[in-house]
C-alpha cells in the first residue's frame, strides 16, 4: 500500500521527490523501484490479474467503456493504473467499446402548430438541478411490434428523471414522462423544458401542462438533431449498450430491460465523462443543492 501511495503521489505531482516520499513512509528507494519495475514474470502475472478485473467490469457495464472510462471505473474500485497499461490489456483481450450509432428521429412536426423558440440554444450544461430538462422519443423494437420510449433528462446531472414506454406515440406518452419527472423532482417555476418539434410536444395538452407548472418551453430548429444533442447521446447509448445486444421476444421483456437499463445501470452505475467519471446518482449525491 505504501508503494501504491508513492506511485499515486508521483503521478499527481511530478515535482515531489521520490526519495523524500520513501523516507517519510519508512521504505527504501530501491525497494520502491524494484516494486515499480518487477521482473517480467511477475509483471505478466499482475497483468493477467488486472486483465481479469478489466474484462469483468467491461461486460458488467454493457461493453460501453474504453480505456479512459475504464481507468475511472478502476479508480472507483481503489485501483490506480495508467491509461496506456489499461488500454494495452483491453486490446490484448479484444475489449473494444461499442461505437455509438447516429440517433434516428422518430417524431414528426405538426405543421399547424407554431414551435417555441430554441431557448436552450445548445447550452447543454446547468449550474443546479431542475434548471434545464430535455426530452425526446425513440422506438424499441420487439417481435410483438414496436414500443415507444419517451425520456426526460436533467442536464445538471444527466439523470433520466422521467420516462414512459407505450405502444403508440400519442401525446400522453410525453405527458407521462414529464409527470414522472415532476413527481420525482418538484421543480420550481422557471424550469426550461427542451424538445424537438414533434407533434407530441407542440400539442395543446402538453403545452398546457408546461404552462400550469410555469415551465419555459424550448424547441429545436426544424430537422436539426444537434439542437438536442444531449438526448441524442442518451438514445445512442441505449442503442449501443442494450438494443444492439438483445432481441426482445415480447413487449413485456423489453419494458423490463428498459427499466433495468435506465434505473439501475444508466442512472446509478454508468460513468459519464461530463460528470468527472461519476454516475448521475453519484454526482448528485456529491453535489447536493438545497432548493432548485
Amino acid at each position: 500500500m505504501k508503494y501504491h501511495f508513492i506511485q499515486h503521489c508521483a503521478a499527481q505531482r511530478s515535482d515531489l521527490p521520490i526519495e523524500g516520499l520513501c523516507q517519510y513512509l519508512d521504505v527504501t528507494r530501491s525497494g520502491y523501484y524494484k516494486w515499480l519495475n518487477p521482473p517480467p514474470d511477475r509483471r505478466r502475472h499482475e497483468d493477467d490479474q488486472l486483465g481479469e478485473v478489466i474484462e469483468a467490469e467491461f461486460y458488467k457495464h454493457h461493453q460501453a467503456y474504453g480505456s479512459p472510462r475504464m481507468c475511472d471505473r478502476l479508480r472507483q474500485l481503489g485501483r490506480h493504473h495508467g491509461r496506456r497499461r489499461v488500454g494495452r490489456l483491453m486490446t490484448e483481450r479484444g475489449l473494444f467499446a461499442r461505437k455509438k450509432k447516429r440517433f434516428v428521429v422518430t417524431t414528426k412536426a405538426d405543421p399547424t402548430k407554431q414551435p417555441a423558440p430554441n431557448v436552450l440554444n445548445r447550452e447543454f450544461t446547468a449550474d443546479a438541478p431542475n434548471r434545464k430538462w430535455v426530452s425526446d422519443i425513440t422506438v424499441i423494437p420487439t417481435d410483438e411490434g414496436d414500443l415507444y420510449l419517451a425520456t426526460t433528462m436533467d442536464l445538471w446531472s444527466r439523470m433520466i428523471v422521467g420516462w414512459a414506454i407505450r405502444e403508440t406515440m400519442a401525446e400522453d406518452l410525453v405527458q407521462q414522462a414529464f409527470d414522472m419527472a415532476v413527481q420525482r423532482r418538484w421543480p420550481n417555476p422557471g424550469l426550461l423544458h427542451h424538445s424537438d418539434q414533434g407533434s407530441q410536444y407542440t400539442a395543446n395538452g402538453f403545452r398546457s401542462q408546461l404552462r400550469e407548472r410555469h415551465v419555459i418551453e424550448s424547441n429545436s430548429r426544424k430537422g436539426n438533431v444537434w439542437d438536442n444533442a444531449a438526448k441524442e447521446s442518451f438514445f445512442s447509448s441505449l442503442e449501443m449498450e442494450l438494443l444492439r445486444k438483445k432481441r426482445f421476444k415480447t413487449k413485456a421483456e423489453a419494458i423490463q430491460e428498459v427499466f433495468i437499463y435506465i434505473e439501475i445501470f444508466y442512472n446509478r452505475q454508468r460513468i459519464h465523462s461530463t460528470l468527472g467519471g461519476r454516475s448521475p446518482a453519484e454526482f448528485e449525491a456529491l453535489n447536493v443543492v438545497r432548493g432548485n
